[in-house]
This record gives structure tokens, C-alpha cells and sequence, in this order.
């Protein structure tokens, strides 16, 4: 019986799945580049021959412009088929952050502060004491 990777590996393989190797292979790419240029870049694509990268500000698309030079080369040793130029441009869709807001979780007690506090401890008789107020205050 095969096992899982070995079935996605062959049908990643098939031409219908063409897009699924190409955005792999740009992954790797943008993993490639310096830090400070892949820190810059939300995502990236090929559409006729040309690999656009979509950047989140437009400091980041001039220092692309400026080591355009060297992603050229990095292309080169990538080697990436069919890319002939590339491109950079900054989205204009601002991107929110979403804040997550925390819910207190709430519930009704079920106990009625009504056991036994049989320990010998001074300090856990006083601890279970104080545990029986909260509950009885809820």
C-alpha cells in the first residue's frame, strides 16, 4: 500500500497541477533572497513570462529596484523556465489587523460551597477555606 506523500508526489507530477509546482518553485525563490528583500514581499506570481512580486510598502520597491540586479542572477541559478523580466509593484489594498478579542469564559458555578475540609496543613485548610468564599460569593 503506498503511502500518502508518495500518491500527492505523483499526482503533483500530472500537467493539470502545473500552478501547484510553479508556486512551490517560488517559494523557494523568495526563500532564497536576502532577508531584507523577502521580508518585503507578500506575494509573488508569473503571468506571460514576467514574475511579479506584489510588495507591502513602497519602500521595499525601491530597494528591489536597486537589487534588481541581483535577483536576476539569483533567477538565473534558480533556474526558473520562461521568466524574462521582472516586476515590482506595492499593493494598495491596506492590509488590517485584525485584534482578537478575548473572550472571559464564563460560567455559572454548579457547587454550593458545601464539603469537608479535612487537611491537617495550616496553609491548604486556609487555601480550601478561601475556595469555599469564592464559590459561595459566585
Amino acid at each position: 500500500m503506498k503511502k500518502i506523500n508518495d500518491i500527492l508526489s505523483h499526482i503533483k507530477n500530472y500537467p493539470e497541477f502545473r500552478k501547484i509546482n510553479t508556486h512551490e518553485t517560488i517559494q523557494r525563490f523568495i526563500e532564497v533572497l536576502p532577508l531584507k528583500l523577502k521580508k518585503g514581499i507578500k506575494f509573488a506570481y508569473i503571468k506571460r513570462q514576467t514574475l511579479y512580486f506584489v510588495l507591502t510598502h513602497p519602500v521595499y520597491k525601491m530597494e528591489f529596484e536597486y537589487n534588481k540586479s541581483l535577483i536576476n542572477t539569483l533567477l538565473k541559478k534558480s533556474h526558473i523556465a520562461n521568466i524574462d523580466e521582472i516586476k515590482f509593484f506595492v499593493t494598495n489594498i491596506i492590509e488590517r489587523k485584525e485584534e482578537k478579542k478575548e473572550e472571559e469564559d464564563y460560567y455559572k458555578e454548579r457547587s454550593y460551597g458545601i464539603f469537608e475540609n479535612n487537611i491537617k496543613d495550616e496553609k491548604l485548610h486556609k487555601k480550601f477555606e478561601q475556595i469555599r468564599e469564592i464559590i459561595k460569593s459566585s
